[in-house]
């Protein structure tokens, strides 16, 4: 069993004992330390709530709804929906504040509570961390009888987040439904299923086929939208005429596509290729995290804009993006922050624009992605002893290579002309993750390669 705390929210596995896993007894306390925080911020004390489709997520629901409501908060309960669709429901709402009931790309077992402002936006570190210590010391005092929050169930805000999509200037419905295209759909049997099937619909695309898009949180596959996951789609795309593939993860913030033979367009693209469209219509900056591809910096500055690097995290690359005033953002992991429409990860944002940039390219997929900047990125990891001190070794590394351009907001990231290296330390375990770029998968192997042995010489040399 696993509870992970951090201050974007609480996931763990379902049962176990208290504190060890995700229990009822954990999700009541951390939701009752979350409600007294949005008490204490709002005079009139509102919560707008979501879940994916996951087994145990109605029994988070009703724990988190009773809750809320113990403490005297109204409850606005989406039912079945996705990350973005409760982000934008906050503030319309006039909401306090929200919680998506989601563990993202985890498998089945795991169940999470993501939450948010009262802009629809994740909270700060320094909230998070005071609601953490909320719910340790469980410094919260529950209503009484008289004064017991009320519930609402509102279940359209799906078709509200599609009718959101179509009113983007930047999403052209007549250009998609001239292309007539048609579309492979792996929603892995969670709100996408709902959700992309809609959307697409309204965007005239007609010829839909639907994959693993019955919402009952079966997932078919491990739910994280990589390449070696999504084998069955990949058979169909190539076995079918069609003309691409979208995957999304269980609660619709990742999006990726897949080209029409089957192979990856890949979902360090996907945010390249909506900024490049996004770029073409409205120049203006972007900005990703630091283990992002650099494709985006290339299109970005090709476009004449500005691209800047922000520490991993959504909540540090919206920071990023409201400092430098990015028109478009967002993550390497196939995850689109359009300001335009809000700020948050949102793969049905991401849907309308990409293929309104696909239209209007007017060849295929495939060929759209041979028009940007192939770079490879290889994802390592070292583990050490837990006496070694890993600020130290980071600190050494950056004294090492100092003659380059380091980034030290997030570890350390080093740049060379186009290929780069990335460490970050785990803050749960000794353990350095190393992530690096180069034009090809073998040279970014090899740069890691040669990072992880001047660790080892630091290690053998203290």
């Amino acid at each position: 069993m696993a509870l992970i705390k951090s201050i974007s929210g609480i996931r763990g596995t379902i049962g176990g004992k208290p504190g060890e896993g995700l229990t009822p007894l954990d999700v009541v306390k951390f939701t009752a330390a979350y409600g007294s925080w949005i008490i204490s911020h709002t005079k009139n004390p509102k919560v707008v709530i979501g879940r994916d489709a996951r087994i145990s997520g109605e029994m988070v629901s009703k724990l988190v709804t009773a809750t809320l409501q113990g403490l005297g908060i109204d409850v606005i309960d989406l039912g079945l929906s996705t990350t973005p669709t409760v982000e934008l429901a906050v503030p319309l709402e006039k909401a306090g504040g929200g919680i998506i009931l989601t563990a993202s790309h985890n498998p089945i077992q795991w169940n999470a509570l993501k939450l948010l402002n009262d802009k629809g936006e994740f909270i700060s570190d320094a909230e998070g961390k005071a609601i953490l210590e909320s719910a340790e010391s469980e410094n919260f005092a529950f209503a009484e009888v008289r004064k017991l929050g009320q519930y609402t169930l509102i279940e359209d805000y799906i078709d509200r987040h599609v009718a959101h999509v179509l009113e983007l200037k930047l999403v052209d419905v007549e250009a998609i439904k001239a292309r007539k295209f048609k579309v492979v759909v792996d929603a892995v049997n969670s709100t996408g299923g709902i959700a992309v099937p809609k959307l697409l619909r309204a965007l005239g695309v007609d010829n839909i086929e639907e994959m693993y898009c019955t919402p009952d949180g079966h997932f078919p596959h491990n739910p994280e939208p990589l390449p070696e996951n999504l084998r069955d789609i990949a058979d169909k795309l190539h076995r079918g005429k069609y003309d691409l593939g979208i995957v999304v993860d269980p609660d619709v913030d990742r999006l990726c596509f897949m080209n029409e033979d089957g192979s990856p367009f890949g979902e360090e693209y996907t945010l390249v290729a909506v900024a490049d469209y996004v770029l073409s219509q409205t120049p203006g900056n972007t900005v990703s995290n630091l283990s992002s591809t650099r494709a985006l910096r290339d299109v970005t500055e090709k476009r004449g804009g500005t691209y800047q690097a922000a520490a991993v995290g959504e909540v540090n690359v919206v920071n990023k993006m409201k400092e430098t005033n990015a028109i478009i953002g967002g993550e390497g992991n196939g995850g689109v922050i359009y300001p335009e429409s809000h700020y948050g990860r949102d793969a049905l944002v991401g849907i309308g624009l990409f293929l309104t940039h696909l239209a209007k390219f007017g060849k295929s997929i495939s060929m759209l992605r041979a028009t940007y900047p192939n770079y490879h990125i290889s994802k390592n990891k070292i583990e050490l002893t837990p006496e070694i001190d890993v600020d130290k070794i980071l600190e050494a590394i950056k004294s090492k290579y100092s003659k380059h351009p380091i980034n030290d907001v997030d570890g350390v990231k080093i740049e060379f002309e186009k290929e780069w290296v990335h460490l970050r330390k785990s803050n749960t375990e000794p353990i350095i993750r190393i992530y690096s770029e180069s034009e090809t998968l073998a040279t970014a192997e090899h740069l890691a390669n040669k990072i992880i042995l001047d660790i080892k010489e630091l290690i053998s040399g203290t």
